[in-house]
């Protein structure tokens, strides 16, 4: 029997926590591993700070940026966070946990929102996913230039400065970890 999508939606978050800190009781940072999976999750910080800013929702189809590289760059972004997060963490079993949850929910949530999508925008949308890329990005010298710029009230309003402060949260989190393991 499968799941209804609205599950995966309303669940993420709600397993997200523990995760999150079942990763925290099996992380071991070290500062060599936090400056170096701090870079990688600082450039998925930039990547969803980029879609954000792009992100008209429900407005009209995001299509610059970002998006014209990948139909999902709010969960690519999210991966490389994660990647960062795991690489910060310096445990493998840490980093299983983070790459358990990934794979758990994120298809799914992935394949609700491309259903939303689509019956919503219709045939923009179909011409849209047809030539850009569901998750990986493609090249940006594939996609045309797009007329469209960077907004930050659009930043604002997506309320995507969270994703910073948890970011900074995080990472203040593991540098206390390096602590309380001494």
């Amino acid at each position: 029997m499968a799941l209804p999508p609205t599950f995966w939606t309303r669940w993420r978050v709600r397993v997200g926590y523990p995760v999150a800190l079942a990763y925290l009781w099996f992380a071991s940072p070290t500062w060599n591993s936090i400056a170096i999976g701090g870079t990688v999750a600082a450039l998925g910080l930039v990547v969803r700070a980029l879609a954000a800013g792009h992100l008209r929702k429900w407005e009209g189809l995001a299509t610059s940026g970002p998006y014209a590289c990948t139909r999902n760059p709010l969960y690519f972004g999210s991966a490389l966070l994660a990647a960062g997060f795991a690489v910060a963490g310096h445990s493998w079993f840490a980093a299983a946990l983070i790459a358990g949850y990934f794979a758990v929910f994120y298809p799914a949530v992935i394949k609700r929102e491309e259903a939303e999508l689509r019956s919503h925008y219709g045939r923009a949308y179909e011409e849209y996913a047809g030539r850009v890329p569901l998750f990986w990005p493609c090249l940006p010298h594939q996609t045309p230039a797009s007329p469209e710029r960077f907004s930050w009230s659009l930043y604002r309003r997506n309320h995507e400065y969270q994703a910073a402060l948890g970011f900074l949260f995080g990472l203040a989190l593991l540098v206390l970890r390096i602590y309380w393991r001494r």
